[in-house]
Formats: structure tokens, C-alpha cells, sequence
């Protein structure tokens, strides 16, 4: 996967030590954090575009992301999207949270599905909790998603 950080700077480690070296920078800024994953795609023409953001909070002092885009050349129903952007969304958080834990990072997950039954997303709601969950992870599905309903969105826009 290749990350680069919100102004468009490729990251040159690989992400787990890029995050690490974040972490550390930001204790010794006397900064509390906590790790936001989620992502999103946009059907476009006969491709679909997925962002992936990994979004890091500061208590009371902002926040910051790295982002992973993809495309796939395929069709997908909405449901086996949604699944596909919470698959991603795992993907990140399980290669991260060994890492996350040691230095004591709140981590969530968040989905892009709607709680709503009135949107098409709603579809894949139970399944997305599901695996999020059953995988130890905290879940966030909209409107409290913002990692993948508004970080991860601006970038498939």
C-alpha cells in the first residue's frame, strides 16, 4: 500500500513506522491521542475509487491524517461495497493495533454505513458491525463515522 499524508507528501516508511514515529512525536509534544480508521468509494464510470484514512485526534488540539487510495476495474452491488470499505478499514486497524495498544491509542473503526433503514447503505450495516466487532475492534458507523463518511469521502469525491 502506499500512504502519503492530507497535503499530498508521499510516506517513504513503511506505515506501521510511520505511525509509530507519530505516536512518539506526538507524547513528546505532551499530546493524547486517539486512531480513527475508516474508508469510502465512489462508483465512477466502470471503476470504483476506495480512500482509506487514518485519521489521528489530538485531545483538544485537532487532528491530522494519512490516507491509501485504491481503484478496482469491477462491478459491486452496494452491500458487497460497504463490506469491501469495512474489509480495508480492518485491514489497516489489524495491522496497526499491536502497535496502538503498546502505546496505549484509542482505536475505532468507522463504517460508512448508515444506521438508517431509508439508505441503501443500511444493507450491510449488521455484517459490517459484525466483523468489526467479532474482530475486537470499537464500531462507528454514520453519523459518528467522520473517518470514513468525511475524511475518507473527500477523497473519492
Amino acid at each position: 500500500m502506499s500512504w502519503r499524508k492530507f497535503s499530498g507528501e508521499k510516506v517513504s516508511l513503511p506505515i506501521i513506522n510511520e505511525v509509530e514515529a507519530t505516536i512518539k512525536r506526538e507524547y513528546d509534544n505532551g499530546n493524547k491521542l486517539k486512531v480513527c480508521i475508516g474508508t469510502d468509494s465512489q462508483v465512477k464510470g466502470a471503476s470504483i475509487h476506495f480512500a482509506t484514512a487514518i485519521v489521528f485526534l489530538r485531545e483538544h488540539k485537532g487532528g491530522f491524517m494519512y490516507i491509501n487510495q485504491d481503484r478496482y476495474n469491477m462491478k459491486m452491488g452496494i452491500k458487497e461495497r460497504m463490506l469491501a470499505e469495512v474489509q480495508k478499514s480492518i485491514e489497516t486497524a489489524y495491522a496497526l493495533c499491536d502497535l496502538l495498544d503498546a502505546y496505549d491509542v484509542e482505536l475505532e473503526v468507522h463504517a460508512d454505513i448508515n444506521t438508517s433503514p431509508q439508505f441503501k447503505s443500511n444493507a450491510a450495516l449488521h455484517e459490517a458491525m459484525g466483523y468489526i466487532l467479532s474482530m475486537g475492534f470499537v464500531f462507528k458507523a454514520k453519523p459518528e463515522a467522520f473517518a470514513s463518511s468525511t475524511c475518507a469521502n473527500k477523497l473519492v469525491q
